[in-house]
């Protein structure tokens, strides 16, 4: 029940990384914040498996890191690769 709070957390990470980072229009308001909690799922089960306890910084703290990580490049690298796929579409087309 505890692993909520950790994909809770990831999700409200990766939100605030989908409003911080520009391009929002060329991406799913979705994407992010989902990235972000699987990352937080992930890392969050790894570390209490590995024997940390909710009462850990250690826990927490990388179950901020992760999830904000791993959103800044998943938007940084899809954004991109819509920004160069609209271009070539725009070159092909002749505009």
């Amino acid at each position: 029940m505890q692993i909520l709070l950790g994909v809770i957390l990831g999700a409200v990470v990766g939100l605030a990384a989908h409003v911080a980072l520009p391009h929002r229009s060329l991406r799913g308001v979705a994407l992010a914040p989902l990235a972000g909690a699987a990352a937080a799922a992930v890392v969050w089960t790894a570390l209490t498996w590995a024997g940390l306890g909710v009462d850990s910084p250690i826990l927490w703290i990388v179950a901020v890191l992760a999830p904000a990580l791993t959103s800044i490049v998943l938007v940084t690298l899809v954004s991109r690769a819509r920004l160069a796929r609209d271009e070539a579409d725009r070159v092909r087309l002749g505009a």
